[in-house]
């Protein structure tokens, strides 16, 4: 478990590019045969991969959270962004297609990632985790691709039209802290999350993936009127600090999963931050 300390606005001036890559971006959650995580003291939250590569791959229980197991204090929202494969949560197995969401709340104690079983393999399964500290349990629940609260937002003619889907959120999935899902952008449109904002009550993940090999995201960060930018490339997360905006371009389009922990629930809390306002 690679840990990573809460940062300032005030230190942001200071970084230079190697910095900033080494605070806020992600770049190897997805090794075959492993389960890789970060922690972030922005929330407490861990940021995992898990690529079972062929074999059960059982979750560890990692010594920095000083517990039983990993789900003693915690919940966890798991996306699939790679083939089919399943997942066992004390006994309970789920099939998770490519796109789908598995919500898992705190007390499981055993759970285990795999590939799709023999002669249902669509190519290797790519876990992507999102746990928050929770102070109570919520039921153990899937949701398929297109089967949460859909959104169409965004206009071909500003390069921004692409379809969200909510997943772990207030009038879907519960959770005690934790608000996920996937946000796909449309052939032609490469902006994500215009006007970009902050939200002080929440830290922000980014996953970045379906982004081609010959491609990269410029993704910004930083506060209003001292913006920042990182380039991303396929599966690689950024962490957004509750000061920071998060926004992006592409030079194709390109998916990602956002989600947040943090004071509420409320997807649309936020500060927003008119690009007529960057600096």
């Amino acid at each position: 478990m690679e840990q990573r300390y809460a940062t300032s606005p005030d230190q942001l001036p200071t970084f230079d590019t190697n910095e900033l890559r080494e605070r806020f971006l992600v770049e190897d959650l997805f090794v075959p045969g492993e389960v890789n995580v970060v922690y972030t003291h922005h929330d407490r939250i861990v940021l995992g991969g898990a690529v079972p590569a062929g074999k059960q791959l059982p979750l560890p229980t990692f010594d920095e959270l000083r517990a039983e197991y990993f789900l003693t204090n915690r919940e966890v929202g798991i996306i699939n962004v790679g083939g089919t494969g399943t997942i066992t949560a004390d006994g309970e197995t789920y099939t998770l297609p490519n796109g789908a969401c598995l919500y898992i709340g705190r007390g499981t104690r055993n759970i285990v990632f795999s590939d799709a079983p023999a002669g249902e393999e669509t190519g290797g399964a790519q876990f992507y985790l999102f746990s928050a500290p929770a102070h109570t349990t919520y039921e153990t629940q899937l949701v398929l691709k297109g089967q949460g609260t859909v959104r169409e937002l965004g206009d071909q003619l500003t390069s921004n039209r692409r379809t969200l889907n909510q997943y772990i959120h207030e009038k879907g999935v519960r959770s005690c802290q934790i608000v996920m899902g996937v946000t796909e952008l449309h052939p032609g449109s490469m902006w994500n999350t215009m006007p970009a904002h902050t939200h002080d009550r929440r830290t922000e993940c980014y996953l970045y993936f379906d982004v081609p090999d010959d491609t990269r995201v410029i993704h910004l960060m930083g506060q209003p009127t001292e913006t920042r930018h990182l380039v991303i490339a396929d599966r690689q997360a950024v962490i957004s600090p509750s000061w920071s905006v998060h926004s992006g371009v592409g030079t194709a389009a390109y998916s990602f999963v956002w989600a947040m922990a943090g004071e509420n629930q409320s997807f649309d809390d936020m500060d927003a931050a008119p690009v007529t306002s960057l600096s």
